[in-house]
This record gives C-alpha cells, structure tokens and sequence, in this order.
C-alpha cells in the first residue's frame, strides 16, 4: 500500500462511520503507524482526540481490535459513543467483571460473527487462561492500550495485572499495540516500552502546550495565606473545578471546611467504597457537583469538557501527575486557569508516600518460590502469604533483575540463567532503590517548576523533552513580563537539547532543556538533575555519549 493511500481512506472513514469532517493535529501520523502494522506509542494531551488513533484505522484492518482500559467508567464511555451511531462496523462490546457469564459469552460470539469490531476488556479477564484463548481465537488486528502510564513503575502503584499487560498481549497471539497516554515523560515512555514489550515502536508526542489553560503558581508561607488564595480562586472562577490534595484526610476536612465557608464541596479518595466513589463521579460529571476535593484517585476517565479550573493544595509528586491532572480544564477549548499552592513542607508528604523498601527476606522466599516450578500468582500467594498489591510490585522487581519471567498458561517461572534466591533478592532491593532515586529527582523537578521564574510552559516541555519555541504568553511570569526565556542550545551551551551525555559518577543521561547559566539533563539511574553550565563546562562534568 502506498503511502498517498493513508490520508483520503483514513478521512473518509472518519466521515462515513464517525461523522467528523476531518482529522485532528497529531492524529493522521499514529494512524498511518498502526495501517503499517508497526507498535506505536502516542502522547496526546487529554481531549485532543487518542480514541480516533485507533478507531479509525480499525474499520480498515482486518480482526477486531481488542482495547484495555483501567477503568470501567472510562469504558463504558468510550463504548456509548461508538454504539450510538448503531453500526455494526464500530460496534463495541466489553467483556469485565460488570458482565454477567451469559453477556460475556454473547460479547465474545458477536465478535466471532462479524457483528462487533471493537473489544473493551480489563487485563484481570485476559489473565484468565481460558479467556486468553478465547480472544486470540478471534485473530485480533490491533490492542490498544489506553492509559498506558498506569503500566509504568515509575509512576503510582498500580494493579499488578497491567504489569504484566506485556506478556498477555503476547498471548493472544501479539498483534501490533498502540500505546495512548496524555503524559508521558522520557523515563515513563522508556517503561511503557519495555513494560508492554513493544518493538521498535513510533513514538509521536504532540500538542502538549495547551493555549487556552493559565498556569500559575504561589507560594504559600503558612496555611492561612494558602487558604486565602484558594477561596479568592473560588470566589472568581465560574464552572466546576477540582481541588488536589495530598492526603484522604485532607481531602474531606477541606469539603467540609468550604461547605461551611459558602462554597459547597464534595470528597472523593481510594479509601472510599467503590459505590460511593462511582456515584460522586457520576454526580461531577452530570454538573451536580461543582467542587471536588480529590486526592490523585480522581480524574482518570472523566470525560467532561467544562472543567474551568484545577487548584493544587499541595506540591503534586511530579511534573507527570501535574500535567495529567491540570489536563482535565479546559477540554472544550474555553479557557481554564490551573493554579499551584505550595508549601515547602508538601515535599515531606511525598518523600513519606515514596518511602519504604521491600523486604529482601520476602523477595528471597519468593524467589525460591518460583523455583519450584511453573505457578499462578494465586499459588504463588497461598506459597508465600504476600497480598496481592505486594506480589504483583515484587513480581515486578524480579522481572527486571532476570529472576522472574511469565511462561506459558500465564504461569510464573524462572528464566534460564536466573540468579539464585539471594542474589535475586538484593538485585530487586537495589532496583527498588534505583526507582526510588528517580522518584526523588522528579519531585525535585516539581519543585523546580514551582520556583521558576522562566516560562512555565517551556520549563514544563522541556521536562517531558519538548521545545517551545518562544515564551507561551499563557503563564503568571508571561503574564508579568518576568519570564526568562528557557533557551535552546547556542554557542554558549555545551550539548544540544536531547544530546546523549556521560557524567563519570552518575553514567549516561539525556540533556533536556537550559534555563539562564542552569542545565536539566535526566540521568539514566539517578534521575533528573541541574547543573552549573559554567561549572560542567570548566570541568568537564559531561563528555558527549
């Protein structure tokens, strides 16, 4: 097929089967990816269209296109809008635990037949071996993986079954995978990669600076001059907005402590019941609640264009869930406004959150474990006594020292040349360790971007390795006419943006952006750090890669 071909057959189908007259920047590229049959991972701001990079270009493949999600609200969204057109090209049927068995075997029929293109499922039922089978029977053309920095260790624990999302895709029979995320930074990308084993994949990052949303930041001396600046917020701002916290207790004293000022609130934390969760997010959706005071449990999956503002009431962990976060204003193109309020003391919150190391006696129990042949993570629990939270990081760990492997029928094994139990288990302590020190560095980062006094959008794009030309304009220093340019590389600035560099104690890393005499370069195992540039320079800190 020749290149040409792409664009009219991918708007066309736009046109016929979704109804939208064209293809949106950043979309038409990842299309042509997956048409190739090539592995692609795209990074797309929230409401900038991810969901059309594979819908389209499925009604031209052949198989239907199996689609794994991390929330089943998310889901049912997704798939609402592609059964309303009532085409039996673009149908969508799910298969997850909201299905009874008789629904589930009826989704799975309707794909057999023809009458379905589009399979919604969460990576639990493809753990499943017999359900396994039963999808890679259908001979599926394409898996998209939505939300895909949920699969990263870099990010928040997760459930442990979309750690292993890499071999599930593998087997059902490993069609080509595309990878959609609204954030994604280098290190994030990198485990997307490895975690989902994609080969060779396009990588396409676009439309990151988002024009119409204000970013502003204020630093908060105590908590009384925080509280001013978050009810003057409140009194100005119209729409519905969402207030991020760091903590669940906080969450529900501060909508409390609103309601009580005028300004009714709601809460919404991982410690609820998942009823009362789904109901509070419904309500939000449907505008009957105006303000929610969240921790980062809320967000993912809402679908709701009239977020006028996103206020932070504490330092997020990093310049990745800030984004994620500040992404859901303004998804209608209206502008938004985001505002940080910081304290010094919120970095003590997230160092506690990142603290806490795995125990080598429990890895090493585990390693053993696994050598005794090919077992489920069910027997594996029962052997060990592990939760399941804790089996699946620990799993994780082993996986990437080379002591862990998933084999056939979805089984744990140990791969040939596996360490023995010891050395596996301080191999994974160390690797938790190296984690940690990068979790660190991005947290400092955020903290960075909180002190800036540059363009906040181009010191936020430069930490997800983008460049902004010139100033946004969108900003509080644009606004106040103090923001120093971050530069791109001159004459006076040793490496290129994206050079690869070596530090002889600290080892390879990426350079990422300069800001006045400063460098930011993110180092492969101690994460992100700022450099003198006169410094690196008249020492020669960094030698070229």
């Amino acid at each position: 097929m020749k290149l040409p071909v792409y664009g009219p057959r991918l708007r066309k189908v736009a046109r016929q089967h979704f109804g939208w007259p064209s293809l949106r920047p950043g979309q038409f590229k990842p299309m042509r990816a997956v048409l190739r049959r090539r592995d692609a991972l795209v990074v797309l701001p929230t409401g900038a269209g991810k969901s059309a990079i594979y819908q389209i270009p499925a009604v031209l493949l052949p198989g239907p296109t199996v689609v794994i999600s991390p929330l089943l609200a998310l889901q049912q969204d997704q798939i609402a809008a592609l059964n309303e057109r009532d085409n039996p090209k673009i149908r969508a049927v799910r298969v997850s635990s909201a299905e009874t068995p008789a629904q589930q075997r009826e989704a799975i029929r309707e794909l057999r037949e023809g009458r379905a293109e589009f399979l919604f499922i969460t990576p639990e039922q493809l753990s499943d071996p017999e359900r396994m089978a039963e999808v890679k029977a259908l001979k599926p053309g394409l898996v998209a993986v939505d939300e895909a920095h949920c699969i990263s260790a870099w990010g928040h624990d997760f459930r442990p079954e979309f750690l292993a999302l890499g071999d599930l895709i593998k087997g059902i029979g490993r069609p080509p995978v595309l990878a959609l995320t609204a954030t994604a930074s280098p290190p994030v990308r990198d485990d997307i990669i490895e975690r989902l084993h994609l080969d060779k994949p396009e990588i396409h990052v676009s439309g990151l600076d988002r024009r119409n949303l204000f970013l502003e930041v204020a630093y908060c001396p105590d908590e009384d001059y925080r509280w001013r600046k978050l009810t003057a917020l409140l009194d100005s701002a119209a729409g519905p907005g969402i207030i991020y916290v760091a903590t669940r207790r906080t969450a529900e004293e501060l909508a409390a402590r609103l309601t009580d000022a005028g300004h009714p609130a709601e809460f919404y934390h991982g410690g609820m019941a998942a009823r009362e969760r789904e109901q509070k997010h419904e309500d939000f959706t449907a505008d009957k609640i105006d303000i929610m005071v969240a921790t980062s449990a809320f967000g993912m999956g809402i679908d709701k264009p009239n977020i006028r503002w996103v206020a932070h009431v504490a330092l997020p962990d990093s310049p990745d869930s800030y984004f994620q976060e500040i992404g859901r204003a303004g998804r209608d193109d209206e502008p938004a406004q985001a505002l940080l309020l910081w304290r010094a003391e919120d970095e003590a919150i997230q160092r506690f959150f990142n603290g806490g190391s795995p125990d080598e006696v429990e890895l090493r129990e585990l390693a053993a474990a696994l050598r005794q042949g090919p077992q489920t993570k069910t027997q594996l629990k029962e052997a060990t006594g592990l939760g399941p939270r804790k089996l699946g990081s620990y799993l994780g760990l082993l996986e990437h020292v080379g002591a862990a492997v998933t084999g056939r029928g979805n089984k744990l094994t140990v791969p040939v040349f596996a360490p023995l139990p010891a050395a596996a288990a301080t191999a994974a302590v160390k690797e938790h360790e190296r984690q940690q020190v990068v979790s660190r560095s991005r947290t400092d980062m955020m903290r960075g971007f909180a002190e800036t006094r540059a363009c906040r959008t181009q010191t936020l794009l430069a930490y997800f390795g983008e460049e902004l030309k010139k100033p946004c304009g969108h900003c509080d220093n644009c606004a106040e006419g103090t923001a120093v340019e971050v530069e791109t590389a001159t004459a006076d600035e040793p490496f290129p943006i994206h050079a690869k560099v070596r530090h002889g104690e600290w080892g390879p890393g990426t350079v990422m952006g300069y800001e006045e005499d400063r460098m930011t370069v993110l180092f492969d195992e101690v994460g992100y750090k700022t450099l003198s540039v006169p410094v690196v320079k008249e020492n020669q800190l960094l030698t070229a890669a």
